[in-house]
């Protein structure tokens, strides 16, 4: 556990330090590391707890706040002092979205607060992103990282953050190929798709005039986390 930084409050961001790192560092060092425990986080006299389950952030509290509102306002502290603790855990699960969401999220809300766009201390509530139903629905099901429903044009429905943008932009992509060559094939058009890289995998399926793309764990099963998705979808028939 490290003093409080010595920087200037009224810079916005976490300064507090744990083995020279930010605690923005390690808490993706932890996602990379699968880390199960938490980060107990003091700013003066606010307390702050975090924490994950093999490397996802599924909670957070903070003086009576839980969820990505009580996340977002721990990042918002200028200093302080963090440790990390593998033997604290928790059952409950407030938070679905991956690390990289809540980081950018995060940034973005203090850059806003920096450039007067937004009332310091009001970042947390308006931050959490509005997103469709079956998104919600399918951040539910073990392995989904992320997903989105979007409009034939590549647009997201409900949802505006930046990580939404870019998985439509993928699965826009991965349709426009999949339709081309269905055409090639005398196919038709994609249904469904699959695609396995190097640090990725995907999903996308039609869902009548719109398609859901869905970013899948690197280190999860894709087929299993497509047959979760049929079964569970499927059951609503």
């Amino acid at each position: 556990m490290m003093a409080e930084s010595s920087r200037p409050e009224k810079q916005s961001g976490f300064e507090g330090s744990i083995a020279g790192l930010p605690l923005t560092d390690v808490i993706q060092l932890k996602g990379h590391n699968r880390f199960t425990g938490a980060i107990s986080v003091e700013y003066r006299q606010r307390q702050g707890m975090i924490f994950f389950r093999d490397g996802e952030i599924i909670h957070a509290e903070q003086e009576g706040v839980v969820g990505e509102q009580a996340l977002y306002e721990i990042l918002r502290w200028p200093g302080g002092r963090f440790a990390v603790q593998p033997k604290v855990t928790t059952t409950g699960r407030s938070i679905q979205q991956s690390i990289a969401y809540l980081l950018l999220e995060a940034h973005r809300i203090i850059d806003e607060e920096n450039a007067g766009l937004r009332p310091k201390g009001e970042g947390a509530g308006a931050a959490q992103r509005r997103m469709s139903v079956i998104a919600e629905r399918l951040l539910q099901i073990a392995g989904v990282g992320y997903a989105v429903l979007f409009k034939k044009d590549g647009l997201p429905v409900d949802d505006e953050g930046a990580e939404a943008k870019a998985l439509a932009e993928k699965g826009s992509e991965l349709s426009r190929l999949g339709n081309r060559l269905g055409d090639l094939l005398g196919l038709g058009g994609v249904k469904s798709a699959a695609v396995q890289a190097k640090g990725e995998q995907q999903l996308l399926f039609e869902a009548k005039n719109h398609y859901i793309s869905i970013a899948v764990n690197k280190e999860t099963s894709l087929a299993q986390v497509e047959s979760d998705i049929r079964a569970t979808f499927g059951s609503r028939k």
